[in-house]
């Protein structure tokens, strides 16, 4: 092959370009670390606006985790609910009916029993306060009433007998009084954790009588986000100087029977571990609150007081559970949002987090969390600042939005697999401030250099566009009269590759346009002699793409296999150029290539069988041996999709029955592509009979064709599922494949596709 030889004058003018914006690099990279350090001062102080949209993206992952409560949920909750208050009365109900509550419970085989209620005044309908309460009673009745005695004394000697936990709430009121009693024993490791606990000033008591008699004692309160929203819930609150477990955890501490709740601390952050109590070691936040991975409210979580009470209610419900006793009704004002429900009792946090803790699925954010989240900041936008000068907004928006959707998708595996928050948000939104000055500011660089390297990519297009192959050169040597205009229908195989990075390899020569030249040709030739090789016709080179057709001039029955064979072939020498390249690279590198990293180049092949028109197109004095038809325009396409899926070569469906049952073919997409209004099946060629006939290769192939069908039947769930197994067994370059599949089942979960949806997809693109 003739090598093409760019001219002085254009190697001259590049050099001036480069002269010119030499400076710039280094100023843009000056500009854009400045703003880097600033952003990274405003993650390390944390304003409201920062936290929101990390909070936000915690949200999105528990919306869309769609966790269910357990049908065996150890959580059961007895519901004050409107029913309950109007077969009942008016809350609150005497101290008697709390009684027959607790005992049913307990009788029925509860475990422990909370009170997400504080009992904080004498039951005013305690016969001796009634009696006392009551104008024109008699005296012989006033003193018979009185003799009863309390309510609350009842209560208490039913709470001494069984395992139940009363609750304080707390109250922003200075302390009056004798702090409230606690039955845990605090044991404090490593330092004292009051300054990072939740505190209040007092809290409202239950009766006295009551938290005497009670096994356990706790308080219950949710604090809330900056949005008003509960994520998390303290699981030990400091009122004065004393420490209280909340409700959950004494439930926890009273059903193991233990006495003990342990904090621990790590002094070195100052900040708060982890909390044990029944054997479990609870994680928390620096602060000793933790996180909660909410369910969707369930209704099969509660039973109505009322049914309770009236003994209406299936005893194995309440059988080895921890039963919560609260209140959902709308007069008693206990609704608060969660970030997967607008109006939740919250009574059903606690239980949440109490069903968190005992299947040993709390949410933790880790307290190494910000600075993992400060070092990939720094090291994404130390990345974009080496990057962009050097390679343009053309490559790095692609490298920008690769790490970005990594972030994002290992933000997600880390919740899904392991429960773990970490931020992805600031990492990505944090560099784009620096994404974006850098390539604003190396803008009028970048367009300089790509004039240029387009101007060398005319002069290699003109160098290359009279290629054919020497059957043909040889056929119209013996008859002439085939230069005549026109042509014949018949059916062919067409070959379309692309070499992918050569805009970046254009720039990296734009000093050395001979050199440039020469690695070109160095890159086609052996594609090109691969088809010759394999008795295909070149019709044209387009700079670094090649057209190739077979079947014509001289006819090949088996022309659809050997195009295939062709570009298994040409995959494989473009390995061992870049092999060869990449050692000459290493040899070689000079102050021209600077620090660059050497491009590792891939070739695109797009192939397609289909009736045509092939002959003579053009004018009487200038024309080519070509061919035309739709079946050459989606090969063309094709070619173009490789780089959408990430796979090497596409082959369309003429061509895939004609090879399927001989070399290695995975079907790629139902895809109408650019300028085409009817759907096509293309497929990925990933190796020829011997990969075909590898029984890893046909694990995968079952594994995809069954994810294919799952998902063209909408079923989601089975799809991702069979997606993730093929990404256990594959090893042939499909995870761009398998990415874009996933993408679109999410995007399918939030909007489901029109009805009569065949599975369709439409490209936008040409490439």
């Amino acid at each position: 092959m003739t090598a093409v030889t760019v001219p002085r004058r254009s190697s001259g003018r590049l050099g001036r370009i480069g002269r010119t914006t030499a400076w710039a690099p280094s100023v843009q990279r000056l500009i854009a670390l400045i703003l880097l350090a600033g952003l990274l001062a405003l993650r390390y102080f944390d304003p409201a606006p920062v936290e929101r949209l990390r909070l936000a993206q915690f949200d999105l992952f528990q919306r869309n985790s769609d966790r269910e409560l357990a049908a065996d949920a150890p959580v059961v909750i007895v519901d004050i609910d409107d029913e309950s208050l109007q077969a009942r009365g008016q809350w609150p109900w005497p101290r008697t009916d709390m009684a027959q509550l607790v005992a049913n419970l307990v009788n029925a085989g509860a475990v422990v029993v909370g009170f997400d209620i504080v009992f904080a005044e004498p039951d005013r309908l305690s016969p001796d306060r009634f009696a006392a309460s009551t104008y024109g009673l008699p005296d012989d009745l006033r003193q018979a009433l009185s003799a009863l005695g309390s309510n609350d004394d009842l209560f208490a000697g039913i709470l001494a007998q069984t395992p139940v936990v009363l609750g304080h709430a707390l109250s922003p009121e200075a302390a009056q009084g004798e702090p409230p009693p606690r039955k845990a024993t605090i044991v404090e490791f490593n330092g004292d954790p009051r300054p990072q606990l939740f505190s209040s000033p007092s809290a409202v008591r239950n009766v006295a009588v009551l938290e005497d008699a009670a096994a356990g004692l706790g308080m219950f309160v949710l604090a809330e986000d900056l949005d008003t929203l509960v994520r998390r819930v303290p699981g030990l609150v400091r009122v004065g100087d004393q420490i209280y477990p909340t409700l959950t955890l004494e439930m926890l501490r009273i059903a193991a029977g233990e006495e003990n709740i342990l904090v621990d601390r790590n002094p070195d952050a100052n900040s708060i571990t982890s909390i044990k109590t029944a054997g479990i070691e609870v994680p928390t936040d620096e602060n000793g609150n933790i996180w909660i991975r909410f369910a969707r409210s369930d209704p099969d979580l509660f039973v109505s007081a009322s049914d309770v009470l009236d003994g209406t209610f299936d005893p194995g419900r309440f059988a080895n559970r921890f039963v919560l006793v609260g209140a959902s009704a709308t007069a008693l004002g206990d609704i608060l949002a969660t970030p997967v429900s607008g109006r939740v009792a919250g009574v059903e946090i606690h239980a949440q987090l109490l069903e968190n803790l005992l299947t040993g699925q709390p949410l933790r954010r880790p307290h190494e969390a910000t600075l993992w989240e400060l070092v990939v900041t720094g090291l994404f936008g130390l990345a974009m600042i080496i990057l962009v000068p050097s390679i343009g907004a053309r490559w790095s928006v692609p490298v920008y939005l690769a790490i970005a959707t990594a972030l994002f998708f290992g933000s997600w595996y880390l919740f899904a697999d392991h429960l773990l928050l970490v931020d992805a948000t600031f990492p990505v939104l944090g560099v784009l401030p620096v994404f974006i000055a850098l390539v604003y500011a190396n803008y009028a660089r970048v367009e300089a250099q790509k004039a240029a390297v387009e101007a060398q990519r005319r002069q290699i297009r003109s160098a290359f566009v009279h290629y054919l192959s020497p059957t043909l050169v040889e056929e119209l040597a013996t008859d002439p009269e085939r230069l005549r205009l026109g042509g014949e229908t018949k059916e062919m195989t067409m070959l379309f590759s692309d070499v992918h990075g050569f805009t970046a390899l254009s720039e990296i020569y734009k000093y050395r346009p001979q050199d440039l030249t020469r690695m070109i040709n160095e890159l086609l030739s052996p594609l090109a002699d691969t088809i010759l090789e394999h008795l295909g016709t070149i019709d044209k080179y387009m700079g670094d793409a090649i057209m190739a057709f077979w079947n014509a001039p001289v006819d090949f029955p088996d022309h659809p296999l050997r195009a295939c064979r062709a570009a298994l072939a040409m995959q494989q020498s473009m390995r061992d150029a870049n092999e060869r390249n990449r050692l000459a690279f290493e040899t070689s590198r000079s102050a021209e290539t600077g620090d660059r990293s050497f491009i590792e180049l891939k070739v695109g092949i797009g192939i397609n069988t289909g009736t045509v028109v092939v002959g003579n197109m053009g004018t009487r004095q200038r024309f080519d041996y070509s061919v035309l038809g739709d079946a050459v325009n989606l090969a063309s396409r094709l070619e173009g999709q490789t780089r959408s899926y990430g796979v090497d070569t596409i082959v369309g469906p003429g061509t895939a029955a004609y090879v399927v049952d001989r070399l290695a073919l995975l079907e790629v997409d139902l895809v109408a592509v650019k300028g085409k209004s009817e759907a096509e099946r293309i497929y990925a060629l990933l190796g020829d009979e011997a990969v075909r006939a590898d029984p890893a290769f046909r694990t995968l192939h079952d594994a995809h064709e069954a994810m294919i069908a799952a998902y063209r039947r909408q079923d989601w769930d089975e799809a991702e599922r069979l997606i993730a197994d093929c990404r256990r067994h594959h090893g042939l370059g499909l995870e761009t494949l398998y990415l874009i599949y996933s993408r679109r089942i999410e995007g399918y979960r939030r909007r489901p596709p029109a009805p009569g949806w065949t599975g369709a997809h439409v490209s936008e693109s040409k490439k």
